[in-house]
This record gives C-alpha cells, structure tokens and sequence, in this order.
C-alpha cells in the first residue's frame, strides 16, 4: 500500500480569524487566494466573513473551494475522526459529517454570528479554514521514511521580536 493511500486525502488546515479596520475592500484578497489554488499550493475550505456596517447592520458571506462531494468527503472523514476519539461508531460518525458539511460550508450562520458582537461598527471580521496543499506530498514522503511529528508550532515575525527583547533582557541583566 502507498504512503499517499495510508494517510488522510487531506492536508493541513489552518484557521485564521482576521479583523478588518473597515467593511469594503477593493479585491486584492481573494484573488491572491485563487492563485495559491491554481499553483496547487492552498485551498479555501470554508470562509465566513461577517460585516458589520456603520449603521450596526450585519452581513455573513460564506465562500468555499471544496465541491459538494469533497465537502461531504471532508465532512466524513472529520466526522469519523472526531468520532473515533470520542469513541463513537465510525460508520455513524461519518455519516453525521458529511450530512454537516452537505450545505459546503463547515462553519455554520449560527456558530460565526458571535464574531458580529465582537466587532464595532464599521469593521469587519472573518474566520478562515485553509488547506495547505503543498503539505501532502512532502507528508506522505516523511511518513513512508517512517517520520513521526514531534512538534508543529507556526514562528510568527512577532515571535521572533519577542525572542530577541527576551535576549536583549537577558543580557542587559548579566551586565
């Protein structure tokens, strides 16, 4: 059996909720989004972004890149994992996940509307699953070497500066 055949169909999915200083935007988003798709590099698996105009009007839009059978697919394998750890049916499990994801969008109007109390007028906020599809194939060949994680932590530029005041600190207290 091949690496790629023993591990999930997926890559690794990110979510990224973002806060917007305003409501309109001029299209440089989602563009750069549909390049990282075409180059086979990322994909949107759900996006639920949420106005909230001047006037205190709320408005969702929903996107997604998955078609109605990867979302079921998806649905169904997240639904068997998550009911594989709470020790449920599997069969049941994914049955469930993939009716869940049958509308193509795994975050739902109701679990995202609480972004719209967060967020003052005028602003606006968005959650954010991604794929990283660059992810699969070096996956599956580090799981067919026998690789194991051992840690996955993303290093943020802010990260880094924290690291170096923490240095500087450390220094300035030995002199």
């Amino acid at each position: 059996m091949s690496a790629s055949s023993e591990t999930l169909p997926f890559g690794p999915v990110q979510m990224l909720v973002l806060g917007f200083d305003r409501t309109e935007f001029d299209g440089e988003v989602m563009p750069e989004l549909e390049r990282l798709k075409k180059a086979g590099i990322a994909r949107l698996i759900d996006l639920a972004f949420v106005r909230k105009h001047d006037d205190g009007q709320v408005e969702l839009l929903q996107q997604s890149d998955l078609s109605q059978q990867e979302a079921e697919d998806f649905g169904a394998i997240v639904g068997g994992l998550i009911g594989a750890g709470a020790g449920e049916d599997l069969e049941t499990s994914m049955a469930v996940g993939a009716s869940e994801l049958s509308d193509r969008h795994l975050l739902e109007e109701e679990d995202v509307w609480y972004l719209a109390d967060a967020i003052p007028a005028g602003m606006s906020a968005a959650v954010a699953l991604i794929e990283h599809l660059w992810a699969i194939p070096l996956r599956d060949k580090l799981i067919a070497a026998g690789g194991t994680l051992l840690a996955d932590e993303w290093i943020h530029p802010a990260d880094l500066v924290a690291i170096g005041a923490a240095a500087k600190a450390a220094a300035q207290a030995q002199s």
